[in-house]
Protein backbone atom coordinates (compact mmCIF):
# COMPACT_ATOMS: atom_id res chain seq x y z
CA UNK A 1 0.00 0.00 0.00
CA UNK A 2 1.49 3.49 -1.07
CA UNK A 3 0.98 6.30 1.79
CA UNK A 4 0.85 9.90 1.05
CA UNK A 5 3.99 12.03 -1.24
CA UNK A 6 6.59 13.53 0.61
CA UNK A 7 7.01 16.72 0.83
CA UNK A 8 10.25 18.26 -0.33
CA UNK A 9 11.84 19.20 3.22
CA UNK A 10 11.25 15.09 3.82
CA UNK A 11 12.59 14.37 0.29
CA UNK A 12 15.56 16.48 1.29
CA UNK A 13 15.94 15.04 4.44
CA UNK A 14 15.90 11.23 3.15
CA UNK A 15 17.90 12.76 0.05
CA UNK A 16 20.75 13.43 2.52
CA UNK A 17 20.80 9.67 3.41
CA UNK A 18 20.27 8.04 0.54
CA UNK A 19 22.59 10.70 -1.46
CA UNK A 20 24.99 9.59 0.63
CA UNK A 21 25.12 6.32 0.08
CA UNK A 22 24.81 6.67 -3.83
CA UNK A 23 27.90 9.43 -3.54
CA UNK A 24 29.89 6.59 -1.69
CA UNK A 25 29.48 3.54 -3.51
CA UNK A 26 29.39 5.13 -7.07
CA UNK A 27 33.09 7.09 -5.69
CA UNK A 28 34.19 3.60 -4.92
CA UNK A 29 33.24 2.37 -8.20
CA UNK A 30 35.42 5.40 -9.85
CA UNK A 31 38.05 4.67 -7.61
CA UNK A 32 38.11 1.02 -8.48
CA UNK A 33 37.87 1.50 -12.47
CA UNK A 34 40.28 4.01 -12.21
CA UNK A 35 43.01 2.01 -10.64
CA UNK A 36 42.09 -1.01 -13.46
CA UNK A 37 41.94 1.10 -16.40
CA UNK A 38 44.31 3.86 -16.07
CA UNK A 39 46.41 2.63 -12.66
CA UNK A 40 45.28 5.85 -10.94
CA UNK A 41 41.86 5.15 -8.18
CA UNK A 42 42.01 9.21 -7.97
CA UNK A 43 42.04 9.91 -11.58
CA UNK A 44 38.33 9.81 -12.29
CA UNK A 45 37.14 10.93 -9.00
CA UNK A 46 39.20 14.44 -10.14
CA UNK A 47 36.91 14.97 -12.95
CA UNK A 48 34.17 16.98 -11.10
CA UNK A 49 36.43 19.40 -10.32
CA UNK A 50 36.35 20.64 -13.37
CA UNK A 51 33.64 22.77 -12.43
CA UNK A 52 35.89 24.67 -10.29
CA UNK A 53 39.28 24.12 -12.06
CA UNK A 54 38.41 23.99 -15.79
CA UNK A 55 39.01 21.46 -18.57
CA UNK A 56 42.64 20.31 -17.60
CA UNK A 57 41.34 18.69 -14.19
CA UNK A 58 39.79 15.35 -15.59
CA UNK A 59 43.17 14.96 -16.63
CA UNK A 60 45.39 14.73 -13.43
CA UNK A 61 45.69 11.80 -12.08
CA UNK A 62 47.00 12.17 -8.62
CA UNK A 63 44.97 12.66 -5.38
CA UNK A 64 45.28 16.21 -4.28
CA UNK A 65 42.84 18.49 -2.18
CA UNK A 66 42.77 20.35 -4.52
CA UNK A 67 40.90 18.31 -7.68
CA UNK A 68 40.10 15.15 -5.54
CA UNK A 69 38.43 16.65 -2.25
CA UNK A 70 36.72 19.39 -4.44
CA UNK A 71 36.23 16.04 -7.23
CA UNK A 72 34.28 14.36 -4.73
CA UNK A 73 32.30 17.11 -2.47
CA UNK A 74 30.83 17.85 -5.93
CA UNK A 75 29.96 15.07 -6.65
CA UNK A 76 28.60 14.56 -3.32
CA UNK A 77 26.50 17.52 -3.79
CA UNK A 78 24.73 16.85 -7.41
CA UNK A 79 24.57 12.95 -5.54
CA UNK A 80 22.04 14.31 -2.74
CA UNK A 81 20.60 16.43 -5.48
CA UNK A 82 19.16 13.53 -7.51
CA UNK A 83 18.96 11.67 -4.25
CA UNK A 84 16.29 14.94 -3.50
CA UNK A 85 14.09 14.16 -7.12
CA UNK A 86 14.43 10.15 -6.21
CA UNK A 87 13.06 10.47 -2.59
CA UNK A 88 10.12 12.85 -4.15
CA UNK A 89 9.65 10.26 -7.22
CA UNK A 90 9.75 7.01 -4.59
CA UNK A 91 6.41 6.38 -2.99
CA UNK A 92 6.69 5.34 0.57
CA UNK A 93 5.89 1.64 0.87
CA UNK A 94 4.56 -0.74 3.38
CA UNK A 95 6.84 -3.22 5.20
CA UNK A 96 5.14 -5.86 2.31
CA UNK A 97 5.59 -3.96 -0.64
CA UNK A 98 8.33 -5.70 -3.16
CA UNK A 99 12.13 -4.22 -3.22
CA UNK A 100 10.81 -2.53 -7.13
CA UNK A 101 9.05 0.12 -5.12
CA UNK A 102 12.51 1.78 -3.94
CA UNK A 103 14.70 0.40 -7.21
CA UNK A 104 12.61 1.82 -9.45
CA UNK A 105 12.80 4.84 -8.77
CA UNK A 106 16.61 4.65 -8.25
CA UNK A 107 16.90 3.66 -11.91
CA UNK A 108 14.72 6.15 -13.26
CA UNK A 109 16.34 9.18 -11.59
CA UNK A 110 19.66 7.64 -12.25
CA UNK A 111 18.77 7.67 -16.06
CA UNK A 112 17.39 11.03 -15.95
CA UNK A 113 21.10 12.27 -14.22
CA UNK A 114 22.67 10.46 -17.18
CA UNK A 115 20.92 11.90 -19.70
CA UNK A 116 21.44 15.66 -18.13
CA UNK A 117 24.65 15.23 -17.56
CA UNK A 118 25.93 14.52 -20.77
CA UNK A 119 22.81 16.07 -22.96
CA UNK A 120 21.62 19.23 -21.55
CA UNK A 121 24.52 20.67 -19.44
CA UNK A 122 27.34 22.39 -20.82
CA UNK A 123 30.33 20.17 -21.31
CA UNK A 124 32.36 22.15 -18.16
CA UNK A 125 29.45 20.60 -16.10
CA UNK A 126 29.62 17.36 -17.33
CA UNK A 127 30.34 14.88 -14.26
CA UNK A 128 34.45 14.98 -15.85
CA UNK A 129 35.06 11.33 -15.15
CA UNK A 130 33.85 10.22 -18.53
CA UNK A 131 37.17 11.84 -20.24
CA UNK A 132 38.88 8.89 -17.99
CA UNK A 133 36.67 5.88 -18.20
CA UNK A 134 35.30 3.38 -20.46
CA UNK A 135 31.70 3.56 -21.74
CA UNK A 136 31.28 0.26 -20.01
CA UNK A 137 32.97 1.38 -16.62
CA UNK A 138 30.80 4.50 -16.60
CA UNK A 139 27.80 2.41 -17.03
CA UNK A 140 29.10 0.24 -13.94
CA UNK A 141 29.63 3.65 -12.07
CA UNK A 142 25.94 4.82 -13.00
CA UNK A 143 24.62 1.53 -12.12
CA UNK A 144 26.32 1.28 -8.45
CA UNK A 145 24.56 4.96 -8.04
CA UNK A 146 21.10 3.49 -8.68
CA UNK A 147 21.74 0.83 -6.24
CA UNK A 148 23.33 3.58 -3.56
CA UNK A 149 19.96 5.24 -3.80
CA UNK A 150 18.07 2.50 -3.39
CA UNK A 151 19.73 0.84 -0.95
CA UNK A 152 18.93 3.01 2.33
CA UNK A 153 15.01 2.70 1.19
CA UNK A 154 15.79 -1.01 1.06
CA UNK A 155 17.33 -1.47 4.08
CA UNK A 156 14.24 0.19 6.00
CA UNK A 157 12.10 -1.97 4.46
CA UNK A 158 14.02 -4.80 5.80
CA UNK A 159 14.11 -3.56 9.09
CA UNK A 160 10.08 -2.55 9.20
CA UNK A 161 9.25 -6.25 7.66
CA UNK A 162 7.33 -8.20 9.79
CA UNK A 163 8.93 -10.40 11.92
CA UNK A 164 7.43 -10.98 15.25
CA UNK A 165 6.92 -6.80 15.71
CA UNK A 166 10.12 -5.67 16.35
CA UNK A 167 12.46 -3.82 13.64
CA UNK A 168 15.46 -4.95 16.01
CA UNK A 169 15.28 -8.41 15.92
CA UNK A 170 17.08 -10.31 12.74
CA UNK A 171 15.01 -12.70 10.99
CA UNK A 172 14.65 -16.64 11.86
CA UNK A 173 17.08 -18.94 10.78
CA UNK A 174 14.76 -21.67 10.79
CA UNK A 175 11.34 -20.01 9.07
CA UNK A 176 9.76 -20.68 12.30
CA UNK A 177 9.29 -16.78 12.60
CA UNK A 178 10.74 -17.12 16.02
CA UNK A 179 14.02 -16.26 16.01
CA UNK A 180 15.20 -17.36 19.60
CA UNK A 181 15.33 -13.78 21.16
CA UNK A 182 12.65 -13.34 23.69
CA UNK A 183 11.41 -10.04 25.43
Amino acid sequence: MVQHAKTWSQAFRNGLVSGTVASVVSTISLAIFGKAELDESAAPVNGPSQWVWGRHAPYENRFSFRYTVVGYAIHHAASVFWATWYEKLRPSPSPTDSGTIAIAPAVITTAAAYVVDFYVIPKRLTPGFEHRLSKRSLLMVYGTFALGLAAAALVDRYCKAPNGGSRNRPPSLDGSGHNGITD
